[in-house]
């Protein structure tokens, strides 16, 4: 009994073959049945628009029937879905085959075409990924944070271009889906606390005082679990991501919509961990930690000298950007004068299987994306704007001559080298190659040397011959 999967999607299929077989007229026949019910906050495949589940009503399966005539065996699979892809036919057939000799051309799966099921259409993983940027964002639209970096036909990127814009290209860096959990329980069950690690600028800004969209991660986990244990929130790389999708033409919604709609979400997909995975007692806990160095860009004599005319001339009434601009060359003069370099630490902070590794910058994603596939730990979680803060690090490539956008402009707020985010990457990810990850938890399996014989004795109501009469 083994399912199969396709990359991105949370329950596909599962099937159960040559189970319950009875004999009658030289045949064999076997039913069975697994849920496959969606779990709360998962999208729900109804219309053309995203929508998720909110409430359960019934449960949803799938059942295969499967026939043997000692000649020939046959299956056929029922899906409560809306519909079933030619991929995942093919891979299921491919399994069934494998594990229960039922020859690939002799399953039929089927779908049931429920409009109130889990998510299994209608637009498969990586399937648009060589198309047009503006095919990507019809197909791909699942989505709470976006890259805010364009690429434009003048050849520069821009932060920000504005809905529509005509020169848009394409986006100029990726985006990090990945939600990082960790949970904890006592020993009679209860509820602890959790981690929750999330790359998106925290700018939705509902209305006065707020945590911002964090405050719904919380929420939605409490809410879901029944818990007021506490969630921490390490924010991940997002110096170039943030939750307003430039391509999107439609009305944007109000700032507290957004911020439930991006802390709902992440909230939800934490709480489907929680549900699914396995727990595990490895609690080995361990740091490494590092500071060093890093130089600031130095504005030349003339770029200060420019900085200071630009200023004396009085804050203009239209467009000020080179008056704001100029505004930060100043004390950015002063503070080279006095601290040319910047102490800057980074830490690694392991978990069993778990890692944090923290930079103090609004590092861009690519960073943490990196950080993660140099990781040698089954669960990386980039943490930014830790221990301190030392403005935006964007990529070496975004101050090439073409490319632009306000993160890479010589502010008192960011001016580090631009190496630094480089060092930063190959800083963290040092430290995991000396710790010694945790093994990554797994569901307890059935084994006869550690569960009691009886589990395999047949029930004694169940291994009774017929009454006939």
């Amino acid at each position: 009994m083994k399912p199969v999967w396709t990359r991105g999607w949370a329950v596909v299929l599962l099937i159960v073959a040559n189970a319950s077989l009875g004999r009658g007229a030289g045949i064999k026949a076997g039913f069975a049945e697994r849920d496959i019910t969606p779990d709360i906050g998962m999208e729900q495949t109804s219309t053309y628009y995203k929508a998720y589940h909110r409430t359960f009503h019934d449960p949803c399966k799938v059942r295969v029937a499967d026939f043997d005539d000692g000649n020939q065996k046959i299956a056929l699979v029922g899906i409560d879905a809306l519909l079933v892809p030619r991929l995942v036919v093919l891979q299921a057939r491919a399994e069934i085959e494998k594990t229960c000799g039922i020859k690939a051309f002799a399953v039929m799966i089927g779908a049931s075409h429920s409009r109130s099921s889990g998510p299994v259409g209608i637009v498969l993983p990586n399937q648009c990924d060589d198309a047009s940027a503006e095919i990507r964002k019809l197909a791909y639209e699942d989505k709470v944070a976006f890259n805010r970096r364009f690429r434009m036909k003048n050849g520069q990127i821009w932060t920000h271009p504005g809905v529509e814009n005509p020169d848009v290209i394409d986006y100029a860096g990726p985006i990090d889906p990945q939600v990082g959990v960790v949970g904890a329980w006592d020993e009679e069950g209860k509820r602890l606390g959790c981690i929750v690690n999330f790359s998106c600028h925290a700018t939705t800004s509902p209305g006065g005082i707020s945590a911002n969209w964090p405050f719904y991660v919380e929420e939605t986990i409490q809410g879901a679990m029944r818990s007021r244990a506490p969630v921490v929130f390490p924010q991940g790389a997002c110096g170039d991501v943030t939750r307003v999708d430039n391509l999107s033409a439609e009305v944007r919604p109000t700032n507290e919509d957004w911020a439930r709609r991006v802390g709902g979400r992440v909230g939800a997909e934490a709480v489907k961990v929680f549900l699914s995975a396995p727990r595990g007692t490895d609690l080995s806990v361990d740091a490494r930690q590092k500071t060093c160095p890093i130089k600031r860009r130095v504005p030349s004599p003339a770029r200060v000298a420019r900085a200071r005319e630009i200023i004396m001339a009085g804050k203009p009434s239209g467009d000020t950007t080179n008056w704001v601009f100029a505004k930060e060359i100043l004390p950015l003069d002063y503070l080279i004068s006095v601290e040319p370099a910047v102490a800057v630490e980074v830490q690694a902070i392991q978990v069993g299987p778990r890692v944090c590794i923290s930079n103090p910058a609004e590092c861009f994603v690519e960073y943490g994306l990196e950080m993660k596939s140099g990781s040698p730990f089954p669960f990386t979680f980039p943490v930014e704007l830790a221990n301190g803060c030392v403005g935006y690090v964007p990529t070496a490539e975004a101050f090439g001559p073409h490319e632009g956008g306000y993160e890479t402009r010589l502010t008192s707020y960011n001016n580090l080298k631009i190496t630094a985010g480089k060092q930063f990457a190959e800083i963290g990810i040092a430290p995991t190659r000396q710790l010694i990850p945790g093994r990554a938890p797994e569901h307890a399996r059935v084994s006869r040397g550690s569960t009691p014989s009886r589990y395999f004795l047949p029930s004694t109501y169940g291994n009774v011959p017929p009454d006939a009469d």
